[in-house]
């Protein structure tokens, strides 16, 4: 990822070089980690349900993010010296991030996280393959397109508010890495300089609809520790993670990883909501899985290329 500007640098189209560390560790590496804390995160949101209505913990989640962002870059100074365009780009990026973690959240508490979570990759898949355009990535797209078939055949019927929840996420997520991408190359900042003033202004976005449902939350200590957990878990380590791996993988490349998300939530969704998946949902992630995987994967991008050609 990019590194640190040198003090008092104001040439915003010039990436800074990647330092040592970020050099060394693989892209897929970060991403491995961003896997995990994407549904472990969500895994304990949901226990949260219980005790906070959902916008109120989307809005914990992001105002924890937001705090922790801000003791620790002070985001609102990469807004103050941002261009117009730059800055358009920031607030883009933190309304997608502010409205898609209210649909995540508005799906996952109708629906089990491994469905939600193996839907939201068909954004990025079609991002992926699309840009492609080769029959391998036609066939990509047709298996997890019947994927998602199997999963929303199940449960449809019940609960189809839920599922247009998570197709709305599944189309914001899509966004989300076509913007992550825009910013990175656009060399704005650090990688956590942009991603805290984003989730600033996620915050902001979701206040006027999740404020007053996290009143309740704000007068429990436990609550509000559960709340720095889960936007520890949901909005911190993972979103690090991803521009991280964002700076150093094409956009084709990072949508392939996208496979190990609907692996990992049906892994984390059992082992922490006790939510087991049936044998025709197996089958759905499967075959989501297998489009993913049989999508050609673009290469990594050259050193200093600060993935030029991802969305």
């Amino acid at each position: 990822m990019r590194g640190e500007h040198q003090s008092g640098s104001t040439d915003w189209g010039r990436r800074p070089p990647l330092d040592s560390t970020e050099f060394t560790v693989p892209p897929h590496a970060y991403f491995a980690v961003s896997a995990i804390f994407h549904s472990l995160g969500p895994a304990f949101a949901v226990l949260l349900f219980s005790r906070v209505e959902v916008l109120g913990v989307a809005w914990l989640r992001l105002a924890a993010a937001a705090l922790i962002f801000g003791v620790w870059c002070r985001p609102w100074t990469l807004i103050a010296r941002a261009s117009q365009s730059q800055l358009t780009l920031l607030v883009a990026m933190g309304l997608v991030l502010g409205i898609m973690n209210s649909t995540f959240y508005l799906a996952i508490s109708r629906l089990p996280l491994a469905t939600v979570s193996s839907i939201e990759c068909l954004g990025p898949v079609i991002l992926a393959a699309c840009g492609a355009r080769s029959m391998r990535n036609a066939t990509a797209v047709g298996a997890a397109a019947s994927g998602a078939l199997l999963l929303t055949g199940v449960r449809l019927s019940g609960t189809p508010i839920g599922f247009a929840f998570a197709f709305a996420n599944a189309a914001l997520f899509g966004l989300y890495v076509v913007l992550g991408h825009r910013i990175v190359r656009e060399g704005l900042g650090r990688p956590v300089e942009r991603l805290a003033a984003a989730m600033l202004i996620a915050m902001v976005v979701v206040t006027p609809i999740g404020l007053g449902a996290a009143v309740p939350a704000l007068r429990d200590p436990w609550l509000i520790g559960a709340g720095i957990g889960v936007g520890l878990c949901s909005s911190v380590i993972p979103y690090v993670c991803d521009q991280l791996a964002m700076a150093r993988l094409s956009r084709a490349s990072f949508a392939l990883m996208l496979f190990m998300l609907p692996a990992m939530a049906t892994l984390i969704g059992a082992v922490v909501l006790r939510q087991f998946p049936t044998a025709t949902e197996l089958c759905g992630i499967v075959l989501v899985a297998a489009g993913l995987a049989v999508h050609r994967e673009a290469r990594s991008l050259p050193t200093g290329a600060g993935g030029a050609t991802r969305a």
